[in-house]
């Protein structure tokens, strides 16, 4: 390639880079020049909690009503700029309790001097949650709302004595405490939304280093501030720069050291003694974390030789590097454990002050079928799995059964596991309110945190899309795959939970089975405007009955006696007898009234009972324009095929199936037909 080719390549790449922001991240200024900023900007001299609290907030949060109380989603857990594969979904009531916390400790109420403890069974999104915190507060130190700052010593006439913070440490720290906050107060750093507030004393490194500048300038703060350079502080996890992770390794060969630091013994011979911060290298994992986050995986796991640093961490903001006094730390401490490794926390005597200081979160699993769902789209959306089309409903049976493992069965009388799952997903049944739905919330305490984890669903959708041959992959070979896996779980070894498990397996495929006859026949009908006026016509008729009043004819404009043979014919296609016809229409007008009550509004489909009943007598109305039955028969006739085609397009542009699951589904449900099973 010639000279002239390489040199444009380079130019075209160099052209990519945005290099103002290079700068601005990589911004150095003097002492003076920090102090101007911190008086236009104040909140640069955040503490760890305020940053990261901050940093959530930034991001958005949406209000809803969820079952009468008020709930308060963090766009920052699903923001792509932030998550992307790692969003979060269905745990907004959780992750709202984490972040009242995160306000309490930025507030500094207390929180502040615990460790956060997230708790909650395998893959219920613990690590992620921290992931994302972690992710959130490199990407937040990038942009100018996050920016913050720390110092280093420069000594152009002796260069080996020049020193960069180890623990990155607020400039503002280089004040002596004896006339610090005299200092903030008259500079006028700090304002009403914002109040300048720095404690704690330098490292002991930068206070060997200042210590030794004050003595070289006879006490002359002002000459001292000529060696420091203030400059932009990045976080980044891979650099070791404000983020730490720990995670407990084999018993005997941990070391507290990777902690708090450990000496440099080449050094040693250099300064001549291993008490000498020169000859320390101050990059444990709290050191390199000060001013962020440090995360410890398997909390509970440490040995006690690292509680003992991690209790005073939390407490006192302090840690004791070998040698060396206290030093001062600003960092969000935050580990995650599981069921078994926090029942051995409860057990043991021996660890009450590492309990005392600290505040649980639980992290349970998603109990929304619709958040759940969210989970498996993210993983395997079509785009993502081009080669095989995956049926409607493959994704929805799948996180079904997941959610009905975690629950609790319903200890009010008639009501079945399905129906809880149905009513928690916010689907309305007849006869249940949202206050029904509290209780229910209220009496399952440990809802959640037991069943089977998303990580074992991924897997088992992964096995049947590998092992698909047709191109297509349908719920039920998600669902004998679920079943499958089941005898090998390592996590399910009780016999009769394992056979609950393999029950709800049974559930769901009569629930499928509902699903796809319902999707048919809709098909079939496929028409919205008919349905609607069915559905208005029987609505206007229950009035009249339950206020004993006349009806109006839309078409005559003459008063009527309600259309009991309408009503009837609606009401028999969901088994509503004779008897019990007035109580049924009583409910639908007071379901209809408890919606306008809350501002919502009633559409035919809102009623999942009334839904069921207009689309099968609109299917009733129509269905002999085309026998289903004749699906299963070897010989169709032209007519028929023609009429089976329609259906079969209308699944494929409104449904979302291909030829492969179109036709399946069409013979499944045809052969339910055949053998009478028409409800």
């Amino acid at each position: 390639m010639s000279e002239h080719g390489t040199s444009e390549l380079i130019r075209r790449v160099s052209g990519m880079q945005d290099l103002a922001n290079y700068r601005e991240l990589n911004w150095s200024g003097t002492f003076e020049e920090y102090l101007g900023i911190i008086r236009e900007h104040p909140e640069v001299t955040r503490t760890a909690f305020q940053r990261a609290y901050d940093m959530v907030i930034e991001a958005g949060i949406e209000e809803y009503i969820d079952n009468k109380k008020r709930i308060v989603r963090y766009r920052f857990f699903e923001n792509d700029k932030v998550g992307g594969k790692d969003a979060i979904f269905g745990l907004d009531i959780p992750l709202m309790r984490f972040v009242h916390i995160l306000k309490a400790a930025a507030e500094a109420y207390g929180p502040e001097k615990r460790v956060l403890l997230l708790h909650g069974p395998v893959g219920s999104s613990k690590s992620t949650i921290v992931r994302l915190l972690k992710k959130g507060i490199e990407a937040y130190s990038k942009t100018p709302k996050g920016a913050l700052y720390t110092h280093e010593w420069i000594f152009e006439d002796t260069p080996e004595n020049n020193l960069r913070c180890p623990m990155n440490e607020e400039p503002l720290r280089l004040l002596p405490r004896e006339w610090r906050e005299k200092a903030i107060r008259e500079l006028g750093l700090g304002n009403e939304k914002f109040k300048v507030k720095v404690e704690g004393d330098l490292c002991p490194a930068c206070r060997h280093t200042f210590n030794s500048t004050m003595k070289r300038y006879g006490g002359d703060w002002a000459a001292l501030t000529k060696h420091i350079k203030v400059h932009r502080m990045v976080m980044s996890e891979q650099d070791r720069v404000g983020i730490g992770t720990f995670q407990p390794k084999d018993e005997k060969n941990q070391d507290s050291t990777e902690l708090t630091g450990d000496i440099n013994y080449r050094k040693i011979a250099e300064y001549g003694s291993d008490s000498d911060p020169r000859a320390f290298n101050f990059d444990g994992e709290f050191n390199i974390a000060n001013r962020g986050l440090i995360e410890f995986v398997e909390v509970l796991k440490l040995d006690v030789a690292f509680l003992y640093d991690l209790l005073g961490a939390s407490q006192e903001h302090m840690i004791k590097p070998k040698k060396f006094a206290q030093t001062e730390i600003d960092e969000v401490i935050i580990g995650h454990t599981n069921e078994a490794e926090y029942k051995k926390l409860l057990n043991n005597e021996f660890m009450e002050a590492l309990r005392d200081r600290t505040i649980k979160v639980d992290i349970p699993y998603i109990t929304k079928v619709s958040e759940e769902v969210k989970i498996y789209k993210k993983d395997f959306e079509q785009s993502k799995v081009p080669a095989v089309h995956i049926a409607p409903h493959t994704l929805d049976v799948a996180a079904m059964w997941a959610v009905m493992t975690r629950l609790e069965d319903p200890k009010k009388a008639g009501l079945t596991l399905l129906q809880k799952m149905k009513l928690y997903d916010g689907k309305m049944l007849p006869g249940f309110t949202q206050d029904n739905v509290k209780e229910l919330r209220k009496e399952s305490e440990r809802e959640g945190m037991e069943g089977i984890s998303p990580r074992y669903v991924q897997d088992k959708i992964s096995n049947a899309l590998v092992s698909e041959a047709e191109g297509c992959m349908n719920p039920f070979m998600v669902l004998n795959e679920l079943e499958k896996g089941l005898r090998s779980h390592s996590l399910v070894t009780d016999p009769e939970k394992r056979k609950h498990y393999a029950e709800l397996i049974s559930v769901v495929k009569q629930e499928y089975e509902e699903m796809v006859k319902n999707e048919v026949q809709r098909a079939i009908s496929a028409d919205e405007e008919a349905i609607n006026n069915l559905a208005m016509n029987y609505i206007d008729n229950v009035k009249a009955y339950t206020l004993k009043e006349k009806v109006r004819n839309r078409y005559t404009g003459q008063d009527e006696s309600p259309d009991e043979r309408l009503m009837r014919s609606i009401e028999e296609k969901i088994d509503i007898p004779e008897s019990r016809k007035d109580d049924f229409r009583r409910e639908i007008m007071n379901f209809i009234g408890g919606l306008a009550v809350e501002g919502k509004e009633f559409r035919w489909d809102t009623n999942d009972r009334l839904r069921r009943a207009l689309e099968m007598k609109l299917f009733e109305d129509q269905k002999d324009s085309i026998k289903l039955s004749s699906l299963v028969s070897q010989i169709i006739d032209r007519e028929t095929q023609e009429k089976i085609d329609v259906v079969k397009n209308r699944l494929k542009t409104k449904y979302g199936y291909c030829e492969v699951c179109a036709t399946d589904v069409l013979n499944f449900v045809a052969s339910i037909f055949a053998r009478g099973d028409a409800r």
